[in-house]
Order: structure tokens, then sequence, then C-alpha cells
């Protein structure tokens, strides 16, 4: 039988022949249970271990079984192997980080979709390289301070780098930026504020989380936001990204303005927007269709390029496309509505149509069991029909 490997059971003789230091264990899974704001009751509820059992393993006083450290892995939404390895950074070693840095931004709930968005990056990450699919950013050099010009600068290169000619419309701009090796995923999140979030993560590298609460063209606007952190910011290793109209947006960050611009200048370059001679609601609604982006972002990018003045930018910016109109290339027309709705679910948990087609990949060439595809996308045995039927596979349930 093909060896799985993803799964635990490949990394045995690797956990086996670790020194077991009780102090590191209870250490992160105490840790990672109080990052992710779990009582003693609800992890006991969840998993089936007694409070008292798990106030033994979080002091140090007693060594967990390899059972016990797998299901509270899966729990935390980690690699087991984080929970054990010293060498391993710790499950919470970022979030921690992040959490603190941005005081009450994230509740609970939000904080454990980041956590597991996470996990998904490093699952990528790992099922890149055993397809070989693992990819690489380019580096971007800037000079000077002028912060809008780097933004502009570096989506032009960025375009030229992937072969896209100026007069072209990218439809599926998160594709773009998985070629050059950043983790992308949406999901859902309670706070409304948030716009997305960039993690340089030790294990997966760049990673990306974008709100699918918002509108479906805000999100193209706020991934290319958050590329531009990752290509200016990554040394800051985690930033958070508030929509404009957030008490917590600042109009006088730089380092804002200058993702902004980057975003901008990627997703509406200006020599098509010079190329177009005249400008009306009309005008507006159809470019901002075609650009894939809100008629305010589009209104700002023709005023900024002087094209149209303060007051025709304010005229035009009230124009709207329906959200009828508006298409997710990861939800496309071209599914059935039923389909389109359980897709769209699918990504509201954070299951991008790029990484469950690497699940499946794997797991059609044998690197991964059934089992363990389970694990990845984090379903039961059950749904994967459903999901296979989506994206046009047949689960082999032999494996």
């Amino acid at each position: 039988m093909p060896e799985d490997l993803l799964h635990p059971a490949h990394q045995t003789k690797e956990a086996n022949q670790m020194n077991v230091d009780l102090t590191l264990i209870s250490e992160r899974l105490k840790n990672s249970r109080e990052n992710l704001e779990y009582s003693l009751s609800e992890v006991s509820n969840a998993c089936g271990i007694v409070s008292e059992r798990l106030t033994e393993l979080e002091l140090g006083s007693s060594a967990p079984t390899g059972d016990e450290i797998l299901i509270l892995a899966s729990l935390y939404k980690c690699d087991f192997l984080q929970l054990l390895d010293e060498k391993r950074p710790a499950p919470s070693s970022l979030t921690e980080v992040l959490f603190r840095r941005f005081g009450n931004t994230f509740n609970k709930q939000d904080r454990r979709s980041v956590q597991e968005f996470l996990y998904f990056c490093q699952c990528e990450n790992e099922l890149e390289t055993i397809l070989k699919r693992k990819k690489t950013k380019p580096d971007f050099i800037w000079t000077g301070d002028f912060f809008k010009k780097h933004g502009a600068d570096a989506a032009s290169w960025l375009r030229k780098y992937l072969g896209i000619p100026s007069n072209s419309v990218q439809r599926d701009i998160y594709s773009d930026f998985r070629e050059i090796g950043i983790h992308i995923f949406r999901r859902k999140l309670s706070n409304s504020e948030i716009s997305g979030l960039y993690i340089q993560d030790p294990i997966a590298g760049h990673c990306i989380l974008i709100n699918y609460n918002e509108d479906i063209y805000r999100q193209r606007f706020s991934v290319a936001h958050e590329v531009a952190h990752s290509i200016f910011d990554s040394k800051e290793k985690v930033r958070v990204t508030y929509d404009i109209g957030s008490t917590k947006y600042s109009k006088k960050d730089l380092i804002e303005i200058r993702a902004n611009s980057f975003a901008s200048n990627y997703l509406m370059p200006p020599a098509m927007l010079r190329s177009i001679s005249h400008w009306d609601q009309n005008t507006i609604v159809h470019w901002a269709q075609q650009f894939r982006v809100s008629t305010s972002a589009l209104s700002k990018a023709l005023k900024d390029e002087g094209i149209i003045t303060p007051q025709q930018a304010d005229a035009l910016k009230i124009a709207r496309v329906a959200n009828s109109e508006k298409v997710d290339p990861e939800a496309p027309q071209n599914l059935t509505k039923l389909q389109r709705e359980r897709r769209t679910n699918l990504l509201e948990k954070g299951l991008s149509d790029y990484y469950v087609s690497l699940c499946c990949e794997a797991h059609e060439n044998n690197l991964i069991s059934t089992h363990r595809l389970c694990e990845l996308l984090g379903v039961e045995l059950q749904d994967l029909s459903e999901i296979g039927k989506l994206f046009g596979w047949t689960i082999k349930h032999g494996f």
C-alpha cells in the first residue's frame, strides 16, 4: 500500500526518536488552549479527555499518550509535532503575537478561525512540496521614501514578472498571487472591521486571510493590498488591515497608503484608465465590472491619475454594480445555483478551490489516504462524496 506522506503515522519514527520534554509539551498545550480561549471544560467536552487529566498534562506532571496528543492537536488546529518538538515553532508562536498586538480585534471565534487558517496554509505548503508544486516569491527592490510610487512600481513589476500585458484585466488574481508562493484563504470572520491579515509563518511562509464577509469585489482589492504587505512589510511578521470605514483605519498610515497604491495599480493599470476617453455613471459601472472593483475604488484611481476631478469622482462613485452581476472566480457562473451555494459555503469556511484541488490531486496519486483527506478538509467521510461532485473527482475509499 502506498505511504501516506502527510499522515501522522508517517512521522511516528521521527516522534519516537525525540526526547520527551514534559515542560515543553505542557507549556505548548496550555498556551494553545489559552490562545484560542478554550476553557478546560470546553476542551474536555470537545475531545473526551477529563478536565483533571488536561490539568495534569498542562502542569507537566504526566506524559500525554499518543492518542491524546493527536486529539488535542486536532482541536487546536496544528501539526501534532508542533506540540512535541522544540525544533518546530509552537502552534501559538505567531497567533499569540497577533492577538496580543491587536487587542480585542479577535474574539474567540475569530481566533480559532485564524489558527485554522494557518493550519491550512501549512498543510497547503506540505501538499505543494509532495506534489512538486512549490513556488517562491521573487524579491522586489525599492528605493526612496515615496510610498505611493513604491506601490505603483511594485504593481507594474509584478504584472511584468507574471507576463500580464498592460492592457489586460486579471479575472482571477487569487491564482496570480498563488503563482508567487503566497498562501491565500478566504473565510467569514465575525469582526466586520477586519478586511484581511498577513502573517509571515515560519513553516508556510507568506499567508493571507481575507474576510469573506466583505463584498466580492472588495475582497479582490483586499487580497492585492495584503500582497503588498508581503512584498514590503514581511519583517513585521503579522499585520491586520481594517475596513476603510473602521475607526481603526488611519488615512495617514503610509504603509497602508502604499498597499492601496499597489492594489489599485495592479487591478486597474493606469495605461488602461488613460485609454478611456469619457467617463459618466454608465461608463464607470461598465468598467468597474470589467476591472472587478467597486465604483468607489475606480473613481479614486481615476482621480489619482488626474483623469477626472475630485468633484467628478464624488459624483461617479455613487453608481453601483449590482451584486447579482458580480462574479467570484472560485464560484463561477458555469456551476448550477446549488453548486455555487455549496462552493460558497466551502469558501466561507476557508476551503479554497486551489487547496481542495491539491488535496484531491494528492489523494488521486496515492500520496495521502482517504482518512487524511478528511482531516485536511476538516470533514467527515460521508461529506467527501458531495465535495467530490463539486470539484469533479471521485473518492477512492479503499486507500
